[in-house]
C-alpha cells in the first residue's frame, strides 16, 4: 500500500496545478474583456484602448455618432418596424410621433404581449431634433443593438430595440 502512496500525492498536486491554470486562464479572459476587445470603432480613430472619452457619447453598438449621426427628425417620419413580436405581425409598422410608451399596459402607446416586457417598460421621444430611447425602470431591461441601456440613448437608423422576445428596427423615412 505504501507504493501508491507517492503516485497519489502527485496526482492531488497534479490536479490542484491544473485547477489553478484554469482559474488563472478565466480571469485573464475576464481582464481582457473588461478593457476592451480592441474592435475598432468606425471614425473615433482609437482601437480598444478602454478610454471612455476616444468613443463619442452618442455611438450604440453599430453604429459611431461621426459616421452615422443620429435621424434628423426635420421633415421626416420616424418609425419602428416589427421584426419579431408576439402578438404582432412581422413588418407592422409603428409610427413614432411625440412620446411614445412601449410595454404591456393599457397606457402604452405599443402595446407588446410578452410576458418579459413591464407595463411601462420604456419610452421613445424628441429631444431636439433626433429621437432618444430610455427604459422605465423595467426588471429585464431594454436592449439598443444588443446593448442594456444605461441611460436615455439616440437612436440611430437600422437600430434594433429589444424588449423581452420583442424586437424593432428603428428607420427614418
Amino acid at each position: 500500500m505504501n507504493n501508491l502512496e507517492p503516485v497519489s500525492v502527485m496526482l492531488k498536486f497534479g490536479f490542484l496545478a491544473v485547477l489553478y491554470l484554469f482559474l488563472l486562464w478565466v480571469s485573464r479572459s475576464a481582464l481582457r474583456d473588461l478593457r476592451g476587445s480592441g474592435v475598432q470603432v468606425p471614425g473615433s480613430g482609437h482601437a480598444g484602448t478602454g478610454d471612455p472619452a476616444a468613443v463619442p457619447a452618442d455611438a450604440t453598438g453599430l453604429h459611431s455618432a461621426s459616421t452615422f449621426g443620429p435621424a434628423d427628425l426635420i421633415g421626416r417620419a420616424p418609425r419602428l418596424v416589427v421584426e419579431r413580436a408576439p402578438g404582432h405581425d412581422s413588418g407592422m409598422i409603428y409610427d413614432l410621433g411625440g412620446d411614445v410608451v412601449l410595454g404591456r399596459g393599457d397606457t402604452a402607446e405599443i402595446r407588446l404581449n410578452d410576458p418579459f416586457a413591464s407595463s411601462r417598460h420604456a419610452r421613445v421621444y424628441e429631444q431636439g431634433r433626433i429621437l432618444v430611447i430610455e427604459d422605465l425602470g423595467s426588471t429585464n431591461g431594454t436592449y439598443l443593438n444588443e446593448e442594456l441601456l444605461d441611460g436615455p440613448r439616440p437612436l440611430h437608423p437600422g437600430d434594433r430595440v429589444r424588449i423581452g422576445d420583442s424586437e424593432f428596427a428603428f428607420e427614418v423615412d
